[in-house]
């Protein structure tokens, strides 16, 4: 039994809804931001960073989602969630996460979470005037670079779709027009009417109630 902390509307959701398909016996326990639960001496024993998601294995703790997305493709072979016997297209895949885990989601955390890289307003206002701009590029370049079909890895599905799933629904919360990406969009419609992702998002509305 696999068990993985996160919080609603977090980059979490990719790491469930990769374990949602991947057939894999799992649970979650949602980690209470608001109540500063990523900071307590309990959580901190299991992710010392103080950050969803973190996954408990019958080995140890994982962290980051590009770490824990990969473990999860190799824990279910037979799921199909990565291009297990190509070398070169799961280190493209890896490729594709990384640049969301390093870029994209860096971008949107310098909009909500400043103090992370700075203690004055001024600079604080900087960053929210700037990250929307970088996020959108960053959106630009996925749209134009690096979503090679349906998904992207093209016609094969892989880990890589819920994690980007994930950063586009994040386009409305910084009040950017998902339809300036019509592949994106196009992609993100399609990731909603997949099952996983509606057994995901439904356990973690009914965990957060």
């Amino acid at each position: 039994m696999y068990t993985l902390f996160f919080s609603p509307n977090a980059c979490s959701l990719a790491s469930h809804i990769a374990l949602v398909e991947s057939g894999l016996p799992y649970e979650i326990r949602r980690v209470k931001f608001a109540e500063n639960e990523q900071q307590s001496e309990a959580y901190l024993k299991i992710n010392p960073k103080g950050r969803v998601p973190a996954l408990v294995t019958d080995k140890g703790v994982l962290t980051e989602s590009v770490a824990i997305l990969a473990f999860i493709a190799q824990a279910a072979p037979e799921a199909k969630l990565a291009p297990l016997d190509d070398p070169f297209l799961f280190g493209k895949m890896q490729a594709f996460n990384a640049y969301i885990a390093s870029t994209v989601h860096v971008a949107y955390a310098h909009w909500r979470r400043g103090y992370r890289w700075a203690d004055n307003q001024a600079s604080f206002d900087d960053m929210v005037a700037k990250a929307p701009k970088v996020f959108h590029a960053s959106f630009q370049m996925i749209e134009d670079q690096f979503l090679d079909g349906p998904y992207v890895l093209g016609e094969t599905y892989s880990v890589a779709d819920p994690y980007l799933y994930l950063m586009t629904s994040w386009l409305a919360n910084m009040k950017l027009d998902r339809t300036d990406f019509p592949k994106v969009s196009a992609h993100f419609e399609r990731m909603k009417e997949r099952p996983g992702v509606q057994r995901a998002e439904a356990e973690q509305a009914a965990a957060s109630a």
